[in-house]
């Protein structure tokens, strides 16, 4: 899909961020959609097709967080939160309930433009048809099996749901199996940019995916931590 199309929701309840953020993003050819809580943004997400999120916390009548628990029981889009909150734990907090990214405000412009494009590129690639990849389109370890022309998981055969960032990191594991990737690793070949704060992040999101495919997250199968290397997920036959 060409970058003119992409539709972005902007939600904060600051009209004059909203505004800028909106200014911003259309100088770079995206199309915005405008929401001030999140109810509203809710209710954006039903009239018309979104392709990314950036979302604030902090908003009156559907907080943030509230709004991305529900997004994520319909919907994997990309969701970038957009907070003044800068502790590690709210960060952490955020990323657990389903944000791809967290950036913290105020916010370099350039940073968040990369990081829009980045969300943008990882969903698409998700979505896209994989060709001429009959031989390996399904990796598979156990009872865990990851079609990559349906983008489709399946734990003991029963599907699981994955958000685009979650689906790119299981897909990196389970094409390696056995071998233990860092979390820089991990963040600079998914996000594709350089790890200089990625080690929380990725650790949220390997934390979730355990969540969705692990009988026991606690005692994990699967995926594997090295401590004080990274993570692998295991080959079984």
């Amino acid at each position: 899909m060409e970058k003119e199309a992409y539709r972005i929701l902007v939600v904060d309840d600051d009209r004059e961020i909203v505004r800028s953020l909106g200014k911003l993003l259309e100088l770079e050819g995206y199309q915005v959609l405008k929401a001030y809580d999140g109810l509203e943004a809710l209710q954006k997400l039903v009239e018309d097709r979104v392709h990314l999120i950036l979302l604030d916390v902090m908003m009156p009548k559907l907080n943030g967080l509230s709004a991305l628990m529900k997004i994520r029981e319909e919907n994997n889009i990309p969701v970038i939160i957009l907070s003044a909150k800068t502790e590690e734990s709210d960060k952490v907090i955020g990323l657990s309930m389903g944000a791809d990214d967290y950036i913290t405000k105020p916010y370099n412009t350039a940073e968040l433009m990369a990081r829009v494009k980045s969300q943008l590129r990882r969903y698409f690639q998700l979505g896209a048809a994989t060709a001429g990849k009959d031989t390996d389109s399904t990796l598979r370890t156990g009872g865990l099996e990851l079609d990559r022309n349906t983008k489709q998981l399946t734990v003991d055969g029963e599907p699981v749901k994955l958000t685009a960032t979650e689906y790119k990191i299981l897909e990196l594991l389970m094409e390696h199996p056995g071998y233990v990737f860092s979390a820089e690793q991990i963040y600079e070949k998914v996000w594709q940019e350089e790890a200089f704060t990625g080690e929380k992040t990725v650790m949220v999101h390997i934390r979730r995916i355990r969540e969705k495919i692990e009988a026991n997250p606690k005692n994990p199968k699967y995926l594997k931590v090295v401590w004080g290397i990274g993570y692998k997920v295991e080959k079984y036959d």
